[in-house]
């Protein structure tokens, strides 16, 4: 019995040592720098919140560096993350268009969309915008989105829509508004929102979807006639402008939001420890100052309000992907 008990003893005492530098590894972390993917270019907003956060979690996590993997739609630096060490050392600047729309859009992602990524934090979530070319909803009396169905009902395929691509968020919405309102609008994609605006303002396609934070410009300097936003609250930034459905084009809710994640795997304290950083980060007034910019009002959450975000937002795109008829990569 009592040789027993001291191999138990020792047995407990060997597990216990396997186990505390684990334990203290979390404990240390981090202990070094942290790598932050941002998936696309450097400049667009993504780019630029990754940067500022960057800086402001630096007295809680210590240093943070920003590098852009751009490429395949984001889908080559999100593959970064997902095959990275499961240790938080290795985030990525997440989005809507990467995690809920390419799995369904691609014929094949690098990574699952739901194990391979851990959500930490939601960074911003900001309405895109239905948009007209000025002059031609002047000449044409289209104040309302439903001025501009029943223009291109009376002119069947002849009304056409700019988007920065094939696949594009701004492609979905547009392809959402014809299967919704039964109405046939060309779809013209372009190499980016740039090239798709400037053609808007040229009035070589009619309409666009834009995310307010893109467009807000725009609008501010009454160069476009502003619609309907896509989301299902109107956006305190432009209160006066009509929400899709209440434009009476049911259901559409097709927001934008870009976020914190690490790799699938990484242990629960590591997780509430970057949760914890980034959050106070979110309400640093810089930081508040920078989403107001882009549209976005968001409060930051907990982590499983945003995991629920993200699985919703994924059995919605299959769906939206299917009816717009997007071709796959």
């Amino acid at each position: 019995m009592f040789r027993v008990c001291k191999w138990l003893l020792a047995v407990s005492g060997v597990a216990a040592v396997m186990a505390a530098p684990a334990v203290m590894a979390e404990d240390a972390y981090p202990s070094k720098p942290i790598q932050f993917v941002v998936p696309y270019p450097p400049g667009g907003p993504l780019d630029s919140m990754a940067r500022l956060l960057a800086e402001r979690v630096k007295g809680d996590l210590g240093t943070v560096v920003v590098e852009n993997k751009s490429g395949a739609g984001g889908n080559i630096g999100a593959s970064i993350v997902a095959k990275a060490a499961p240790d938080g050392y290795t985030l990525m600047m997440g989005a809507v268009a990467i995690n809920s729309i390419n799995p369904w859009l691609y014929k094949t992602v690098p990574f699952d969309p739901v194990e391979s990524f851990a959500p930490i934090a939601l960074v911003a979530s900001v309405p895109n915008i239905l948009i007209v070319n000025k002059e031609f909803a002047e000449q044409n009396k289209i104040a309302s989105v439903q001025d501009l169905i029943s223009y291109a009902k009376e002119h069947p395929g002849q009304m056409n829509f700019a988007s920065g691509g094939n696949g594009s968020a701004g492609h979905l919405a547009g392809e959402v508004l014809n299967t919704r309102a039964e109405i046939n609008s060309v779809h013209v994609p372009y190499a980016g929102a740039n090239p798709a605006k400037t053609a808007l303002l040229a009035g070589q396609v009619h309409f666009m979807f834009d995310n307010l934070a893109s467009a807000a410009p725009l609008i501010k300097a009454d160069t476009v006639k502003a619609l309907a936003v896509t989301t299902l609250e109107r956006s305190s930034f432009l209160p006066d402008v009509p929400t899709m459905e209440q434009a009476g084009v049911k259901p559409f809710d097709l927001g934008t939001w870009f976020g914190v994640f690490a790799t699938g795997g990484t242990p629960q304290p590591v997780l509430d420890k970057l949760h914890a950083a980034y959050s106070k980060a979110l309400m640093d007034p810089a930081v508040r100052e920078a989403l107001a910019t882009m549209g976005s009002d968001v409060q930051p959450g907990t982590m499983a309000e945003f995991s629920e975000l993200v699985s919703n937002d994924l059995k919605k795109y299959k769906e939206v992907v299917a009816d717009s008829g997007a071709e796959l990569f």
